[in-house]
């Protein structure tokens, strides 16, 4: 087999002309990238973070974590995560938010630096995407290469993936996943590369299972229209279908160990908010298709005026066979109707109501628009009839669009520019060029690919800008974040003791971004059982239950041993709270080992959390006073009122009697405002109705008399419940803590998985580690079998009867069994479809011919 034989049948021929519409697409898009984020003046290129929301709290922090795990640097390993949450399973956060091949990367970049590499992935991810999209579309139909190109950044930069995509890179994984599955639907049409194939879609799914999800059931649609377009018989079409499902279920069956972990994760999560679907108004969907609009919360299917254009008029273009024009519009149209109807919605997002955006399968529909885009112009550019009707449905469009409020004056100006562009590039290379071709054709190709990427950049800027205007945003690691890390580092000294990243966070994951072992986690796989105990210890959330914060309490540092606890000043990135001119400091506190000994429970939680700090501290070390709660005019309000009440929000107080030296605590989980008493620091806190509760703060210390008035600034109207006011007395504290440690374990150790300690003879009751009960905990007292772990007030427990001197506790993500199952014997079945594959082919080979024996004149003449 020659060359350009082996090079057609690996590449199903044309591959000089894919890789070179691949080339263009990867570069102009990156090019097209750093437009926008140089126009919105973002970071890297300029002043403006990117890292919003999810960006800044999940896959910053997620990718630091990562980079120190490549660099042995990380409290755990694959399995466990002892930095956050007290302690919570890694795998499924690893296959949520780090598992693509191009997360790797981050090792290659200084730590200082994550966000610089988390930006160079998100723009890799983006780029490889449209190089792919480009190489199906030359699949899909041949063409000239440059149109390939400049269709595939239409999509790689597509509406989805500017606005939605760009601060959720996991996302970013399936944009690249739906042209490849379309491929490996292509090769299972055409009987070619089925190991290859397999591997594709294992890759895939791994790389972000959820948008790999949807890629797949979107390459099913469009495999089966290719087979309907191509008239095969029912043999034929059912043997391509049963191909593409051998290729599908083996693919996902080898991403199975990491697929079933995430999977399983979720079901003992936090649980999200539950929202009923409801379809966005036509003008909001229809506006979305235009230039530089945004929402939140509506389908951003923008692909550029270019693509639009040639996608309206694949209905209208008489060159393409009817049957095409039919099969790809209809497609599209019932695509775009599925993401407006509840049920369907509810399939695309695998049947769980989606915690945020109703649409993230809106990259399915881009897609599919600038594929019809493609067969259209691939056909021939189209004449002036087709373009007339597609520039009539455009004005329609604008015509319904122009009543939704998603449309700012700049989006008319950067239309006209762009439709000038779209139009004039495809009038101008539809015309018979005569003598000027070459000047006609660089005429329309400097219109063409001038206003894709003018209006593009001009997108991607408006949806930088006005993202900093809607959701939460975060700086980029600077010497806020140094200083943090720095101080943490020095009073590290793990397991001996947790250190705490500190009460005024930075990000919900700072115990990954800057270091030490916290409470503090934020994840979409938070698990329940830790969000439930520590709110039942005072503790506060944001994203509904989802980011627990840090506990900046005696009891609690001492209940999970935490010996040193970082004092930062408020963010001055944040306009929260008024910066005090601060630097990071570090107090220390004598706490008992992570592993202690208990007596056996006999109580539950209950609704007061400062009981509950006492239930699992085993001592009675608050007193909880009476409360007298009056407005700002000094009228005596009921229990559990609220302050703040009326037009203007006003300020009112809390009297109370205490032991004299207590120290002060303030639980008011609804409460938004600020607390002081005179004596001590000033608690602040953040509340709002449903999504964000306040944790108990210090107020500091009750004076000489006894009576303790603690002075409320509501920011806005907030209860105040009726125990509020807690009042710890030290000295008892320091007791429990001296003999939680004298009965204690005398030895830990701590490694991935696992916890060993040696405890005093003869203990009874029930050893506790100070580490959530997730699921996936076992085990043993001394040499007996390890069994599922116990619970105490929702931390690890161990029943012990005396016998035993030591403990063993080891953690196994609960799903890993399952998937390893499933994954080896989709490996057998990928093994078996190669040795079978093998066998087929040798069988079809045609004999080689019979030596023959020639003789000295035969070899000359030769």
């Amino acid at each position: 087999m020659d060359r350009s034989t082996l090079r057609k049948a690996v590449y199903g021929g044309h591959s000089p002309t894919r890789r070179a519409a691949a080339l263009l697409a990867a570069l102009l898009t990156t090019a097209v990238f750093c437009a926008g984020d140089i126009l919105a003046r973002s970071y890297p290129f300029g002043p403006r973070t990117r890292s919003v929301n999810d960006l800044g709290n999940q896959y910053v922090p997620f990718h630091a974590h990562l980079w120190d795990l490549l660099h042995g640097r990380a409290d755990g390993g694959l399995f466990l995560n002892w930095q956050s949450g007290y302690g919570t399973s890694f795998l499924p956060d690893l296959g949520t938010y780090l598992s693509s091949p191009f997360a790797l990367l981050v090792a290659l970049f200084p730590r200082d630096e994550i966000d610089l590499a988390v930006y160079t992935i998100t723009v890799l991810k983006t780029a490889c995407a449209g190089a792919a999209m480009a190489w199906l579309l030359l699949t899909l139909r041949s063409g000239r290469w440059w149109a390939a190109g400049f269709l595939a950044t239409s999509y790689a930069l597509c509406g989805w993936s500017v606005a939605v995509a760009s601060y959720n890179p996991m996302w970013l994984d399936g944009l690249l996943a739906l042209p490849l599955f379309c491929l490996v639907g292509e090769w299972a049409r055409e009987r070619r590369h089925p190991l290859l194939g397999v591997l594709v879609v294992a890759v895939g799914w791994i790389a972000n299972f959820y948008t790999a999800y949807m890629a797949t059931l979107a390459a099913g649609l469009v495999l089966l229209l290719r087979l309907w377009l191509a008239d095969l018989d029912r043999r034929r079409t059912a043997a391509a279908l049963g191909r593409a499902a051998r290729t599908v279920v083996l693919g996902i069956g080898l991403a199975a160990p990491l697929v079933t972990v995430v999977y399983v994760g979720t079901k003992h999560a936090y649980p999200g908010r539950e929202a009923a679907f409801t379809a966005v108004p036509a003008r909001d969907l229809l506006a979305r298709l235009l230039p530089t609009t945004y929402s939140f919360n509506s389908p951003a299917v923008y692909v550029g005026t270019a693509a639009l254009l040639l996608a309206l008029a694949l209905p209208f273009h008489r060159r393409v066979p009817r049957r095409v024009r039919t099969g790809w519009t209809v497609l599209t149209c019932a695509v775009a109707l599925s993401f407006q109807w509840a049920p369907t919605s509810l399939v695309w997002h695998a049947f769980a109501t989606p915690q945020g955006s109703a649409y993230r399968q809106t990259f399915v529909l881009c897609a599919l628009l600038v594929t019809a885009a493609w067969l259209s112009l691939s056909h021939g550019v189209p004449d002036l009839r087709a373009l007339g009707a597609a520039a009539g449905l455009l004005a329609l469009i604008v015509a319904v669009a122009s009543r939704s409020a998603l449309l700012h004056p700049i989006a008319w100006l950067v239309l006209a520019l762009a439709l000038v562009g779209a139009l004039g590039g495809l009038v101008l290379l539809g015309r018979d060029p005569g003598r000027h071709r070459g000047r006609l054709a660089s005429l329309a190709l400097l219109l063409l690919f001038g206003g894709q990427f003018g209006e593009t950049a001009a997108t991607y800027a408006v949806a930088d800008r006005l993202r900093l205007g809607h959701m939460d945003d975060y700086a980029p690691w600077g010497t806020r974040q140094q200083e943090q890390a720095d101080a943490i580092a020095r009073a590290d000294d793990w397991p001996a003791h947790r250190t705490e990243p500190g009460r005024e966070q930075t990000v919900g994951n700072d115990p990954l971004l800057v270091g030490g072992q916290g409470a503090q986690y934020y994840s979409s796989l938070t698990p329940d059982i830790l969000s439930r105990t520590l709110t039942a210890l005072g503790d506060g959330y944001t994203s509904r239950g989802r980011s627990v914060q840090s506990l900046d309490n005696d009891v609690t540092d001492a209940l999970f041993s935490v010996g040193a606890r970082v004092h930062s000043p408020p963010d001055p990135h944040q306009n929260w709270f008024p910066q005090d001119g601060t630097r990071p400091t570090v107090t220390r506190e004598d706490v008992p080992p992570l592993v202690t000994v208990h007596p056996a429970p006999t109580q539950h939680f209950g609704n007061s959390p400062y009981r509950n700090q006492e239930l699992l501290l085993g001592s009675r070390v608050y007193t909880v006073p009476r409360l007298t709660l009056r407005d700002a005019d000094g009228q005596q309000l009921p229990p559990r009122s609220w302050v703040g009440q009326g037009t203007a929000v006003l300020g009112a107080s809390i009297t109370a009697t205490c032991p004299a030296g207590d120290e002060v605590y303030l639980w008011a989980p609804r409460y938004s405002g600020t607390a002081a008493t005179g004596s001590g620091p000033t608690g602040r806190f953040r509340a709002d109705r449903g999504t964000k509760i306040s944790a108990m703060q210090r107020l500091g210390t009750v004076p000489a008399s006894g009576h303790l008035r603690v002075d409320l600034t509501p920011a806005a109207p907030s209860p105040v419940p009726a125990g509020a006011v807690g009042c710890l007395d030290t000295d008892r504290l320091h007791t429990a803590v001296a003999r939680l440690k004298a009965t204690g374990a005398t030895e830990v150790h701590v490694s991935d998985a696992t916890v060993e300690a040696r405890i005093p003879a003869h203990s009874k009751g029930v050893a506790v580690i100070a580490a959530p009960r997730i699921a996936g905990w076992r085990c043993a007292a001394g040499a007996d079998d390890a069994v599922p772990a116990g619970q105490y007030h929702g931390l690890i427990a161990v029943p012990l009867d005396g016998s035993a001197t030591t403990v063993t506790c080891t953690f196994h993500p609960p799903g890993l069994r399952l998937g390893t199952a499933v994954g080896a014997s989709a490996l057998l079945g990928l093994l078996l479809t190669a040795t079978l594959g093998a066998l087929r082919r040798r069988r079809a080979a045609p004999p080689e011919p019979a030596a023959t024996t020639t003789g000295p004149l035969d070899r000359v003449g030769a």
